[in-house]
């Protein structure tokens, strides 16, 4: 039971997957688990070259031999690179999304390096045994050998993605192309799968490394084509849902309520998060992510946005009626993560979203600490003076500078959080704000002496 200030006066009221078995609901997988079976599968493709080489002989053997190391792990790594953005449940609950994306990135970096010193080291080794010229050995390469110009259309692709990828370069571009031009990753890896058969010296004859192979790229295929397609399809196709209605809530900050069918089934976590794609004019071509603002409730899920750019804005035209595809939910920004019994929740400016549902939902001892520039920039302080209220505590409402609305400044360093909480490093912290807050909100808990492993936050940069 949890009390709510939902689109109204409080009230008392339980979801129906409130009441869903906990380990049906609850299965995740963690940052270790996940961690291991990666390194395990590295230390397996690595088995497949000590298996099938007696010897290292010479330069030529010494080369070959490292470029069809990096052959392999760069093949598996790009299966791994697929499988961490696949969007499975129990992944993305455990390890969380913003670490699935920067383990993606960074793998991606890592990838890309591997691939380049594979067709360098190959190439290379293969000119010494042939005592040819590594311009001749490269033409030949590339023109006889079985799918080796797909592979190298592939290899040109994985190299383009990554420049797209990098930072300097992901800066200038918006969130939509660089999202649909992500996409050439896909075609890149299957261009380049051929090849690996083929040719590759540790699966030239040999059913059972092929076959595990297949099944590599096969699994990651099948939960890529189900998690990223087939259940939202479904899902949009069963729940048929819409805009019910869009209410201010502060300056620049809209509520957006969304209904539809059997919602229930959804069964989303308070903290958790669902890419929303409106079919709105101007809109439909893309999905962002965005926190439930509130616990998910028969009829509605409601997200609190803030108009920080072209499509937050646009969400205060939406009508009500407009169709709605939203995509899972996603994040392991939850309950789930807490592990002592006493709570504080850091929320800047529209990071409150997140932390305004778990604020409800967290059982224990919970105080919420609420930044913002102004005091009129304060969202859903209603329903946030309401809750405390409920649970016999208070909201503490800080500003960047002083107020003669009475609002305490309240420096985010660790003096600053220790006077406010004492005991802090005996709390779990909930961090969600704009980056500059979340970083330097990061620097104070740690200088504060908070276990790194009870500071908890999410972001949705790319």
């Amino acid at each position: 039971m949890a009390t709510s200030t939902f689109g109204g006066p409080a009230v008392v009221h339980e979801g129906p997957w409130q009441r869903r078995p906990p380990a049906v609901r609850r299965f995740r997988v963690g940052p270790r688990p996940a961690l291991v079976a990666i390194w395990g599968g590295a230390t397996g493709v690595l088995g497949l070259w000590w298996a099938d080489t007696p010897a290292v002989v010479g330069p030529a053997g010494w080369l070959t031999g490292a470029g069809r190391i990096t052959g392999l792990l760069a093949g598996y790594a790009c299966a791994v690179l697929l499988a961490l953005m696949a969007r499975i449940p129990a992944l993305d609950r455990g390890v969380g999304s913003d670490r699935l994306a920067r383990w993606h990135a960074a793998g991606g970096r890592y990838t890309v390096g591997l691939a380049v010193t594979h067709a360098l080291l190959i190439t290379w080794g293969y000119a010494l045994t042939t005592h040819s010229g590594v311009v001749d050995q490269t033409t030949t390469l590339v023109l006889t050998y079985p799918d080796m110009l797909k592979a190298t259309a592939g290899f040109l692709l994985l190299i383009v993605t990554g420049v797209v990828s990098a930072r300097a370069a992901r800066r200038r571009l918006s969130y939509e192309t660089w999202h649909y031009l992500h996409f050439a990753t896909y075609l890149a890896v299957f261009l380049a799968f051929g090849h690996q058969l083929a040719d590759g010296a540790d699966f030239v004859g040999d059913n059972a490394a092929q076959l595990a192979w297949y099944a590599l790229y096969g699994g990651v295929a099948a939960v890529l084509v189900w998690f990223r397609f087939v259940v939202p399809v479904r899902r949009g196709v069963r729940h048929r849902l819409r805009v019910a209605h869009v209410r201010p809530e502060a300056p620049g900050v809209v509520s957006v309520y969304v209904t539809g069918e059997r919602l229930e089934e959804l069964a989303p976590e308070a903290g958790q998060f669902f890419r929303w794609r409106f079919l709105h004019r101007g809109m439909w071509w893309t999905a962002n992510p965005y926190s439930l603002s509130a616990p998910a409730r028969p009829p509605y899920l409601r997200i609190t946005v803030k108009a920080a750019g072209t499509h937050s804005a646009a969400l205060t035209r939406l009508t009500p009626g407009t169709r709605v595809w939203a995509e899972g939910p996603y994040g392991g920004f939850t309950a789930a993560r807490r592990t002592a019994p006493k709570v504080l929740l850091i929320a800047g400016g529209a990071g409150i979203t997140p932390l305004r549902a778990l604020f409800e939902t967290l059982p224990g001892q919970v105080t919420l600490m609420y930044r913002a520039r102004r005091p009129e920039d304060f969202a859903l302080r209603g329903e946030l003076d309401a809750i405390a209220t409920g649970r016999g505590t208070h909201v503490v409402y800080c500003v960047d500078e002083p107020s003669a609305h009475g609002f305490p400044v309240v420096p985010l360093t660790a003096p600053g959080l220790l006077r406010l909480v004492p005991d802090l490093a005996a709390h779990d912290v909930y961090v969600c704000g704009p980056p500059g807050m979340r970083e330097a909100a990061l620097g104070a808990l740690r200088a504060a002496g908070v276990p790194r492993g009870r500071v908890h936050h999410e972001s949705f940069a790319f």
